[in-house]
This record gives C-alpha cells, sequence and structure tokens, in this order.
C-alpha cells in the first residue's frame, strides 16, 4: 500500500524560514480568447512571504507603467484587461514569473503567452468539379491556419453531414475522398467546414459541385444496392493510394503523444485495407482502426512503439502496399527530480537532477535564477553534472536551486531550495489525540515533526518497552505509525518521541478499536403490483459504544417519510405502491467511523394501459386487418392481446370474444363471418391483468358470400342393420347441404341429395358395407369448398359364428391361460370389436363359505387363428365357470362352450379384525376373527410379538394357534410394558398378510402404578351402585316372566344351536361365519361354553331391538345373521347383552 500523506508542511510553524516554492503556474504553451480578460497565474509560498517579478521575452517586465496590467494581492497572478482599450495580440510573447525571499529565489516554467486566431476563410470562387464514373476524387478542404487549429469536417449547403463509408471519407488533413465516384454523387454538393474551439464559431467553404460523366443515361429509378451502377460498363481499376503517395514515407511522433497513420486508396472496386507491422504483431492493447479501417491509432506513444508499419490496398483485381517508417523522438521527462533538501549546519546533502529525453537532454543548474557558473562561489557546494554536493553547510547559505533540463522537443525546469536551519525537535500536530478504528483494518496514527538536524522518532505503547517498528508495525519518515490490522488488544496509548542533538518532543495518541458497523439483513429486489405493499429489510449490527444512524435514500437522493413510507429500526415499509416509488432503495447505517449500505431495486407492476387508436385497412369481403398502438406496459411485458367483437343484429351490446394474439403482434388478420356489422376492441393482458378495453374500432359490415368452411364433424354410421346415417355439424346461419355418397371400390356413381339439416339416412343398405361419403355447404351466393372423402359403414348386425374349444392351461392361484379359437371376420356382420370373455365364480372350496356369483367380463383383442390370453385376479380356492362372446359395435355372438376350473389354494387375507383389551393391570387380552377369505384351509395363525420403548425394540416373541382359537392372554412382566404385535392366518401355502397392532397408552396406566383402585372407596361405592340396579332390572324380568309365561326360544326357532367351533369328522376345521355360531339374540352362554335356552325374550337388555310379540305374547325374534363387515366389528363383545352377563363380566 501507499504510504499516508506527508505531515503539514514546515511554514505552519511561523518562526521556521522556509525559501520561496512556485505552488501554482500557467501552462507553458497557453493560449487565451482575445474576448476574455488575460490571466497569467504564478503562486509560491515562502516564510517571509515571497515577493513577485516577471520577466517579459527576456526582459524586467514593468506592471508598474501599464495600466492595463495588476499584479493580485499577496500573489504574483498577473491579470491584464481591455476595458479601457489596446489589443490582446499586443501582449504575446515569453513571460516568466520570479518568486523572492530573504532565503532565495524561485522561477516559473517560461510561458508562452498567444491569442487564439480564427481567421476568415478566403474568398476563391470553385468551378463544378468534372470527374468519370468509376474515378477516383480528391475534395481539398486546406481550412485557414487557426489557433489552435480548426476542427474540419463536411457538409452540403442544406446543413446535411455527408455521409462518410469504405468509398467516401475525410482524411486527417480535412480533405475529403473517393475511392471512385458514382453518378448519384452529383445529386448533392460538398463544402468544407472549419469549426474554431475558442471562439465556438463555424466557418463554411463555398461548396464543390460535381459533374459525374458516365458512358450510358444515368436513370435514378435503376440504382440498387447490389448493382450501384445500374448495368452500365463501367471499367474497373487496380487500388492506388491517394494519401500517403508512392511506397514509403516516414512520420515522427513524440513520446505519450498520440500517432495516426493513413491509408487512402482509390479503385474499382473499393479497396479494403490491411495493417501490418514489420517484425511484430500490432499491440492489440494500444491500437485502435478508424475510419473504416483507413486510420491507424495509438493514443500514448512510447518508444516500442517505433518501426515500420504497413498498410495494404487490395481488391479484386490487385493488391498494393505502402510502408510507413515510424519514429518516437522524446522531450525530457523525469527520471529523478530534484527535491528540497533541509540541513543542519556542518550536514552534508545532494540535489540530484535527472531527466532522458530522444535525443538526450542536457542538464542545466541555476541558483536564484542564475547560472550557478556565474554566481558567487561558494566552498560547500561541487557541481558533478546533474548533482551538486553539499559537505558541511554553514547557516547563510539557504537558496533555491533550478534545474533545466533541455532538448530540441523540449525543456523541464524544477526548483529545489536547500534551507540550513538549526532547530530542536517540535511537534506539528494536536496533542493527546482520539483515533477510533474499525477491528480488522488497516490505521494510521500521525506524529508530525520538525527539527535540524533531522529528529530520529520511536514509538511506544502505553509507555513501556522499546520502539514499535517491525510485525505488524511499520514507522514511516514522517512520523507516521502504521498498525497493519488493528486488533482489540492493540487498544491503548501511543507514545511518539522525536530527539535530535538539540532536545525531544513527544506527543501521544490514544487509539480505541471498535467492532464494525455491518447490515446483516440487507433489503433485496422487488417487484410489487400497484396498490400493495412492499418492505425492505435493513437489520444492522455494530459496536455498542457507537452510535448508528439509519438512513434510507431513493435513486440518491434523501427519501421523505411520510404515512405511505414508515421507517422502523429494521426495515422500511411502503404502502399503496405507485408508480413513482420505483427506482433504487438504499440503505445506509453509519457511524462516525464507519459506514455500510445495501440497495435494492423496486420495480412497480401495473395493468397495462388499454391498446390505442384503432385502424382497419385491408378490408375484403371475410376478413380485414386490425391494428393498433400498445398503451404502457407497466414493466410487465403484455403477454397476450384479447380481440373482441360486438355486433348489432343479434346480441347487439354484448362483447364476445373473437381470438388471442401474442403480446409482440400489434397488427393481425381477423376472419369474419358474411352479414355481420362488426366493431372491435382489444384488451391487453400481463402477469398482472387485464387493461382496460380500448376504444371501440369504426364498424365494418361483410357483405354476403358463399361459404368458405367445410362442415365439421362429417360421418357416416348405421343406426340400423339396413340403413346409414350420415351426419355432420351446422356452420353458418341460412345454409344448405349438397351430400353424396357411394359404395366403396365398387365404381358406381354417387348419389347426392340437398338438404337444409344436419342428418340424412341411407336406406336400405347391405350390413355393414363401406361408403364413400363427401358435403359442402351453399348459400344464395354459390356453394362452398368441398369436404375431403370420409368413410362411412352401414349397420352392424348380431355376429352368426361363436368361438370354439375354449380351454384353459397353467392355472395357478390367481390367473390362468385361456386359448379359443377365432371366427371368420364375415360372421361378425360389423367392426370386430373384441373377444369378451364372461366369468364368474361359482363357488369357494372352503366349506361353508359363501360367494358372490356376479359375472365378470373381460375383453382381448386378437386378429390370430388361436389366440391366446392370461386372466388374472382371480381369487384362490375357488371354482370359476366362463364362456366367450365375439363383439362388434353393437352386438354379441352366441356363447362358446363354457369352462370350469378350480384356482390353487393362496395365502390367506388379513384377519377381519384384531384388537387389544386391558381387563386388569398385569395382562392384556387379545382378540380376532377369521379373514373373509382364507383362499384356502385354514391351518392356523403366527402371531409375533416385542416391547417398544420409543425407537428401541425388544427381543420377538412367536405363538402359534390352532385354526379355532379366536384369543390370546398376555401376562405382563412391567405394567408399564408396551408391545407391538403381529398377526397373520396360515394356510398350507403359507403365512398370509400381516394384522399389525401396538398396544395402546391408557389414561390411567401412571395412577394405576401408584394407587391400587380396588382399594379407593369412590370405585367400591360406584361397584355397589351398579349391582344395585342391576338388582332392580332382574326383579323387573321376573315379573315380565310371570305375566307372559314361558316361550322357550328352541321352540320358536328351527335352528341347531351348535357349538361354536364344530369339525368334522375327519378332523378338518368347518368354515362358517362368525354370527353364524354365535348364541341367538337373547340366549346366554354357559360358563362351560354350551349354549342354554332363553327362559325369555330378552329384547329389552339385549341387542333384539328388531324383536315383536305375536298376539298371545310370545316372542318372535330376527333370528338373521349379520353379513355386513361394519356391524361385526362394530359387535366388539363375543357375549350375550343379557344383565347376567353384565353380572359376569364385572365379576
Amino acid at each position: 500500500p501507499p504510504p499516508p500523506p506527508p505531515p503539514p508542511p514546515v511554514h505552519n510553524a511561523a518562526s521556521v524560514k522556509q525559501p520561496p516554492t512556485i505552488v501554482k503556474q500557467s501552462v507553458k504553451d497557453y493560449i487565451v480568447d482575445p474576448r476574455d480578460n488575460i490571466i497569467i497565474e504564478c503562486e509560491a509560498k515562502g516564510n517571509p512571504v515571497p515577493t513577485f517579478t516577471w520577466r517579459r521575452n527576456g526582459k524586467f517586465f514593468n506592471i508598474g507603467k501599464d495600466p492595463r496590467v495588476t499584479m493580485r494581492k499577496r500573489s504574483g497572478t498577473l491579470e491584464i484587461g481591455f476595458r479601457s482599450g489596446g489589443r490582446p495580440e499586443d501582449y504575446e510573447g515569453e513571460y516568466q514569473c520570479f518568486a523572492e525571499n530573504d532565503l532565495g529565489i524561485a522561477l516559473s516554467n517560461k510561458i508562452l503567452l498567444r491569442v487564439s486566431k480564427a481567421p476568415l476563410w478566403p474568398k476563391e470562387v470553385l468551378e463544378p468539379v468534372l470527374v468519370t464514373e468509376g474515378s477516383p476524387l480528391v475534395l481539398t478542404c486546406n481550412p485557414p491556419p487557426g489557433l489552435p487549429p480548426p476542427f474540419t469536417f463536411w457538409m452540403n449547403s442544406g446543413m446535411t453531414p455527408i455521409p462518410q463509408d469504405k468509398r467516401v471519407s475525410m482524411g486527417v488533413n480535412g480533405d475529403l475522398y473517393f475511392s471512385n465516384v458514382m453518378a448519384q454523387d452529383a445529386h448533392t454538393d460538398y463544402s468544407c467546414n472549419a469549426r474554431f474551439l475558442f471562439t465556438h464559431t463555424i466557418q463554411q467553404k463555398n461548396p464543390f459541385t460535381l459533374k459525374v460523366q458516365t458512358n450510358t443515361p444515368y436513370n435514378e429509378t435503376s440504382y440498387n444496392a447490389s448493382d450501384p451502377y445500374g448495368g452500365r460498363k463501367v471499367a474497373e481499376t487496380t487500388p492506388t493510394f491517394l494519401s500517403p503517395s508512392g511506397t514509403e514515407s516516414s512520420k515522427m511522433v513524440l513520446r505519450d503523444e498520440k500517432l495516426l497513420l493513413e491509408c487512402i486508396a482509390a479503385g474499382l472496386p473499393t479497396p479494403t485495407i490491411k495493417w501490418f507491422k514489420k517484425g511484430g504483431d500490432l499491440p492489440g492493447r494500444k491500437v485502435k482502426f478508424e475510419n473504416f479501417n483507413k486510420t491507424l491509432k495509438i493514443v500514448s506513444v512510447s518508444e516500442e512503439d517505433a518501426g515500420s508499419y504497413v498498410c495494404m490496398a487490395n481488391n479484386r483485381l490487385g493488391s498494393i502496399r505502402h510502408t510507413i517508417f515510424v519514429e518516437v523522438k522524446a522531450a525530457p521527462y523525469w527520471l529523478d527530480k530534484p527535491t528540497d533538501l533541509v540541513l543542519a549546519p556542518d550536514e552534508n546533502g545532494r540535489l540530484v537532477c535527472r531527466a532522458n529525453g530522444n535525443p538526450k537532454p542536457t542538464i542545466q543548474w541555476l541558483v536564484n535564477g542564475q547560472l550557478i557558473e556565474s554566481s558567487p562561489p561558494n566552498p560547500s557546494r561541487q557541481v558533478l553534472g546533474d548533482t551538486i554536493i553539499f559537505r558541511s553547510v554553514q547557516m547563510g547559505s539557504s537558496a533555491v536551486y533550478q534545474c533545466n533540463a533541455s532538448n530540441q522537443h523540449g525543456y523541464l525546469l524544477a526548483n529545489a531550495f536547500v534551507s540550513v536551519l538549526d532547530l530542536p525537535p517540535r511537534m506539528l500536530g494536536p496533542k493527546n489525540q482520539l483515533i477510533k478504528v474499525i477491528e480488522n483494518n488497516r490505521t494510521f496514527l500521525d506524529c508530525p515533526f520538525f527539527g535540524s538536524p533531522l529528529p530520529e522518532l520511536r514509538w511506544f505503547k502505553n509507555g513501556q518497552g522499546s520502539g514499535l517498528d517491525g510485525g505488524q508495525y511499520r514507522v514511516y519518515i514522517n512520523g507516521t505509525l502504521e498498525i497493519k490490522r488493528a486488533r482489540v488488544e492493540d487498544e491503548g496509548t501511543y507514545t511518539c518521541v522525536a530527539s535530535n542533538i538539540l532536545g525531544t518532543a513527544e506527543n501521544q495518541v490514544r487509539l480505541e478499536v471498535k467492532e464494525p458497523t455491518r447490515i446483516v439483513r440487507a433489503p433485496e429486489h422487488e417487484s410489487a403490483v400497484r396498490g400493495s405493499t412492499v418492505l425492505f429489510n435493513c437489520k444492522v449490527k455494530s459496536d455498542p459504544s457507537l452510535p448508528v444512524t439509519v438512513t434510507w435514500t431513493k435513486d440518491d437522493k434523501v427519501l421523505h417519510l411520510g404515512w405511505r413510507l414508515k421507517k422502523d429500526d429494521e426495515s422500511l415499509t411502503i404502502t399503496n405502491v405507485h408508480e413513482g416509488d420505483e427506482g433504487t432503495y438504499t440503505c445506509t447505517a453509519k457511524s462516525e467511523i464507519d459506514q455500510d449500505s445495501a440497495s435494492a431495486r423496486l420495480t412497480v407492476l401495473d395493468r397495462p394501459d388499454p391498446p390505442m387508436d384503432l385502424d382497419l385497412s385491408d378490408l375484403l369481403a371475410r376478413s380485414v386487418r386490425l391494428t393498433w398502438i400498445p398503451g404502457n406496459d407497466h414493466r410487465s411485458s403484455i403477454k397476450e392481446f384479447l380481440v373482441q367483437f360486438e355486433e348489432d343484429r343479434w346480441e347487439p351490446g354484448r362483447w364476445q370474444n373473437l381470438s388471442t394474439y401474442p403480446g409482440d403482434l400489434n397488427s393481425v388478420i381477423l376472419q369474419l363471418a358474411p352479414f355481420v356489422n362488426y366493431q372491435f376492441r382489444v384488451i391487453a393482458i400481463n402477469s398482472v391483468g387485464q387493461s382496460q378495453p380500448s376504444r371501440p374500432s369504426p364498424r365494418y359490415r361483410t357483405s354476403g358470400a358463399a361459404p368458405d368452411a367445410i362442415p365439421k364433424d362429417l360421418r357416416g354410421w348405421g343406426s340400423m342393420k339396413d340403413n346409414m346415417e350420415i351426419t355432420w355439424e351446422r356452420n353458418g346461419p341460412d345454409l344448405q347441404y349438397d351430400v353424396w355418397w357411394r359404395r366403396k371400390d365398387t365404381g358406381e356413381e354417387w348419389n347426392n341429395v340437398t338438404t337444409e339439416g344436419t342428418k340424412h339416412v341411407v336406406h336400405p343398405t347391405n350390413t355393414y358395407v363401406p361408403y364413400e361419403v363427401k358435403i359442402r355447404a351453399r348459400n344464395e351466393f354459390g356453394p362452398g369448398p368441398e369436404s375431403n372423402l370420409v368413410i362411412g359403414y352401414s349397420g352392424e348386425d348380431k355376429p352368426t359364428d361363436a368361438p370354439t374349444d375354449l380351454r384353459v392351461s397353467k392355472v395357478e392361484s390367481t390367473k390362468v391361460n385361456i386359448h379359443w379359437k377365432s371366427v371368420d371376420p364375415d360372421s361378425v356382420l360389423g367392426e370386430f370389436k373384441e373377444y369378451r370373455l364372461y366369468y364368474w365364480r361359482e363357488s369357494s372350496m372352503v366349506p361353508g363359505l359363501v360367494v358372490d356369483k356376479e359375472k365378470k367380463t373381460r375383453g382381448f383383442y386378437s386378429t390370430t387363428s388361436e389366440p391366446s390370453a392370461v386372466l388374472t385376479d382371480l381369487v384362490p380356492y375357488s371354482k370359476y365357470k366362463m364362456f366367450m362372446v365375439v363383439a362388434n359395435n353393437r352386438f354379441e355372438s352366441p356363447p362358446s362352450n363354457t369352462v370350469e376350473l378350480n384356482t390353487k389354494e393362496g395365502v390367506p387375507d388379513t384377519p377381519r379384525f384384531f384388537r387389544i383389551n386391558r381387563r386388569n393391570l398385569d395382562t392384556l387380552y387379545l382378540e380376532w376373527d377369521k379373514p373373509l377369505e382364507p383362499n384356502g384351509i385354514l391351518i392356523g395363525y403366527q402371531l409375533k410379538y416385542l416391547t417398544v420403548n420409543g425407537s428401541r425394540v425388544g427381543r420377538p416373541h412367536l405363538e402359534t394357534f390352532f385354526p379355532n382359537a379366536t384369543d390370546f392372554t398376555l401376562r405382563l412382566p412391567d405394567r408399564s410394558t408396551r408391545y407391538k404385535f403381529f398377526l397373520s392366518a396360515l394356510t398350507q401355502v403359507g403365512a398370509g398378510e400381516v394384522y399389525a397392532v401396538e398396544s395402546p397408552h391408557f389414561a390411567n396406566e401412571a395412577y394405576i402404578d401408584q394407587v391400587d383402585i380396588a382399594t379407593q372407596g369412590w370405585f367400591i361405592g360406584l361397584m355397589c351402585a351398579i349391582a344395585l340396579i342391576i338388582l332392580i332390572l332382574l326383579i323387573v324380568c321376573f315379573i315380565k316372566r310371570s305375566r307372559g309365561g314361558k316361550y322357550p326360544v328352541r321352540d320358536k326357532k328351527d335352528l341347531p344351536l351348535d357349538s361354536v367351533d364344530q369339525k368334522d369328522p375327519e378332523g378338518s376345521f368347518d368354515y362358517h361365519s362368525d354370527e353364524d355360531n354365535k348364541p341367538l339374540q337373547g340366549s346366554q352362554t354357559s360358563l362351560d361354553g354350551n349354549v342354554k335356552e332363553s327362559d325369555d325374550s330378552l329384547v329389552d337388555y339385549g341387542e333384539g331391538g328388531d324383536g315383536q310379540f305375536n298376539e298371545d305374547g310370545s316372542f318372535i325374534g330376527q333370528y338373521t345373521v349379520k353379513k355386513d363387515k361394519d356391524e361385526t366389528e362394530g359387535n366388539e363383545s363375543s357375549e350375550a347383552t343379557s344383565p347376567v352377563n353384565a353380572i359376569y363380566s364385572l365379576a
């Protein structure tokens, strides 16, 4: 990084003397405007304050004798005024300023003052320029030599610029070059114009007039870009150079100036210019090509740009080259500029003045404005070329030395003083300064000082240790201490001490390190719909000890808050957004030592403005071109335009949608209906919504015409076996239709009919034969276009042949392969649709299982002679029957032979239900029911269970049961243990689908673990109350019994009361529905499992709500089995709901 700025200059201390130093002066080549006063600047500093004198053209300029010349106070700047007369030209010349005080004299550059001139163009009469078509031409400009030179350009007498291109262009010297002349070049005149920069005036040369001679007469209408000569024979020529001439030329350019190389060639066709550099490549970064590649430009030339540059002009007849030798010279430029020198008595020093240039400049030394050779001798001074050495300087030898480096291209002049002082150290900056810096930033602690001899400076922290220098510290020669990366531990008081042989001086700087101010949640770009609310975030984190202000600007201007724009600590809210809110919003968080900012763009979206200026053109009988100008899209591009129409005949005043068009169109052709008086409007649609409709277009009435549309949806089909209905859609009002039909591929003549309807029936026809059909619409103006041929068919009949030899193979549990022989296609008597298989489940091979015998169908499409297919989704262990028919669109054939098959045994379905009851604290009671579809003979059940505790599971346990088992009791080792159970039914094939349940959390578990509920008083009281209620109910039952007599249920229903699960003599399990095996409603199950007859109907107590009494009071029960699965699962208790059972359950 660059060093910090130097401390304040020495002259800030009033007692320190300093020789004069020039601080401001006019440029060496000074051109002034004659209309203004002339001001020649010369400012200098020093102590004592310098006095100023001037020389003009090498002689003393006596300002006091010239009333027009004044010198500004405390300055050497001259001001020359001409209010009282006089000519600025009289003051042209070379001026030099001298600034002098007791310690020496400083000199300014020699300022060449010249007055700007804008001379008039010489009067001349220009004869018309006669030129042959295809020849080259140069129109010279020769502008008057102004000061500075004018800027030239070409225009015609109508003040229109002359268009320039590869063929016609202006050269660097201002001339207008034609590589070849064309006849149309004579259509205008050509005038060179000169614009003078200081006077801001333009002078115009008398115009040139061209007369172009052609071989044949020129016809303006015959010109086109591809044949500019209109078919005339114009001789082609090889390239020749118009500028520069010959094959070689040279050019000298000064270092750091602009290099322009130009090559303009004549020829027909117009030559192309290319550039090369001998011995190397063109410097790509510096070189620019201008004026259609005719000019090579290098803005800032250096010595390596010297060399030979080649331009090549070529067309299809040949090529030529021109070499330009570029020589780079240089006015003097500094290598080592002399600097001011402050020495103490008996000290040594040196002034160095090194410069370079081409040719090499000569170095000349002056002291106080005089050649050093002619100045009084100084024994402590020795001149060695570009260096002056001082040894053991003494007080009183202060002076200002000038170094002049010059060659033939210019000069350099530098002042450097040598000041001999004897001063103890002193501090020049403020005392005990407080510096606050952001953590991890580089910081500088300034300690400007002065003394002679030059004091030595050292820094200390908190008054301890050795001097700070090295590591993350760096001390500059001007006294500044750099801390490369400030940290919290760098806080403290820093002391700088300056010392020389005459004494010491010190100063202190206190450093505080702060956290940076940062925006941690910045605003983000927003696109908002007009009228909505937008929120820009700006959350700031900063050092707690630094107050931070947050300001918002919009487009770099202060944002004025109000009822719509509200700011809080972390955001800016804009409500009811409108277009004026659009812009870039910047949040700036600023403390006294740093700041952070973040910006976001708000784009306000709105519905587009309605289209404007609807215009109708290209008016035809059935179409019109509609053109419009889109409205403002409000920053959401238009996606599409909706064109609507309104007509005044059928629905006047109702606007209807006509069509939509892409958003990049604004001119469309609308297809219209005849006899309608239209007007149109357009709606623009963008992502926000629809615009308001445009203003309606003028009305346009379409005239009558023959139909131009073909009726749609033409088809022929048979509604009966001996007809064909030809139908179509109506495509307009007041139309008739010409319909043609004939048998396909028979060569018979067309039959036709004209009708106003949309249907015609052809009768009689053969069954399912193809017809060719076509149609056209007609009205009073004539017929419309004919449709393409459509193939229609007459009606279908019932197929005569049935599929044969239906058989099956590879019978599995759920699928089977079927085979059959196909029918003759002619027997289908219609379009072949499919072979349709009817199949149904005749019965289950599981004893006692009732099945649904609903017929199902499956279609197969095949054209082979002996097709086969796979029938899936069958139920295992079942008897199926099937037959097949062939079908067309309307009918089916007679059935094939019927096939019976038995599917193989499979794995069972899940149990019908599986639930968990907790009857006491230490056991779980599990219940389930048989699967609805056993898919075979059940051989038992398999129960897997394991403990669960969150995501951890215990070791699995396995239990197996006989097929008639439907419950299981599990004793809990721990009352809080939870289990997960997996139950599946088994057949010989394997285990069926698993039914999984998890033991629930019981609401009173935690309480049960702590208190034995059976010992609680409230529980004992509740049980006594329930027992009392049951006793009362029993008394009521016995009273009813004594009144109604005994009516045994067995006498009323001729049903066997078998045990719940019975086995056949062979020991196999007989599969019955669970409801079939339950005791009858009103009966009671004994403790040994047998069914006892009930002495009375318990309709009032049990579930037999559908029961009735007959005339003698006997009970007529509904002993039907409920088959509904949901009802079965809802009846969760396997015990009768009599009062006795209630007592048993409580026990």
